[in-house]
């Protein structure tokens, strides 16, 4: 099965320096993948240069099968690959459904869609982004980001700052997202929520892979329980 997304000995950080080191991963179609690591790692960088946003020092990228070098932003995302950022980077001033209407793909701004995945938003639709809760908010990102119809989704820490409730909600619907066809990269630092959810995951440190097994695997691995998950072997 040939990769959506694969990244080859990939060096990439900012101002010539490097924060990722010869890193190698793979997502394959209708996989969940998570990739795991402490604060600094590199995994935001990782995604942001898989969608074009930060440029590669050296190694590569493929997309779909072709390298992404040379290529902008929006030229890799209408080939099918949206983006949800650490920090949602909505249009605070706009309403919900204006936000969800930036993200359609050409042609299309049925927002029927995302509000499949996310009702809750159907009754905030005219509510301004910058002032919906936390959890409101990471619905919208996502919501806009499935406007695009992607193949592939990069997802950067979508439980950040949610309550214990609206993860295990935002989590349920990432599986729904996979189940309909959307091929996931993960990063989050809720590790045990997403190893539930991945099927393969990596563990960067320091800007390297240090362990890529079966996310099943992982999430009985005794040193990675105690490491992430804030348990031992028992």
């Amino acid at each position: 099965m040939s990769a959506l997304l694969e990244i080859k000995d990939l060096n990439t950080g900012y101002n010539g320096v490097s924060v990722v080191r010869g890193l190698n991963l793979t997502v394959k179609p209708g996989e969940v993948v998570a990739l795991l690591g402490p604060n600094g790692a590199g995994k935001t960088t990782t995604l942001l240069t898989a969608s074009g946003l930060v440029p590669i020092i050296s190694g590569d990228i493929e997309v779909f099968g072709k390298s992404i070098k040379g290529r902008r932003p929006h030229m890799i995302a209408r080939e099918g690959l949206a983006h949800v950022p650490e920090g949602r980077a909505l249009f605070y001033q706009l309403t919900v459904a204006e936000n969800l209407k930036l993200g359609a793909a050409k042609g299309s701004a049925d927002i029927k869609k995302a509000l499949g995945y996310f009702p809750a938003l159907e009754a905030i639709l005219d509510r301004r982004a910058g002032l919906l809760s936390g959890g409101e908010q990471q619905m919208l990102a996502m919501g806009r980001a499935l406007m695009a119809r992607p193949k592939v989704l990069l997802l950067d820490e979508p439980s950040m700052g949610l309550a214990p409730q609206m993860i295990a909600n935002i989590f349920r619907i990432i599986t729904e997202i996979n189940k309909q066809g959307v091929t996931i990269l993960l990063v989050e630092q809720n590790a045990q929520q997403a190893l539930q959810r991945a099927h393969r995951a990596y563990i960067l440190e320091t800007g390297n892979v240090t362990k890529e097994a079966k996310a099943s695997d992982l999430l009985n691995d005794p040193a990675v329980r105690e490491a992430y998950l804030g348990t031992g072997a028992h």
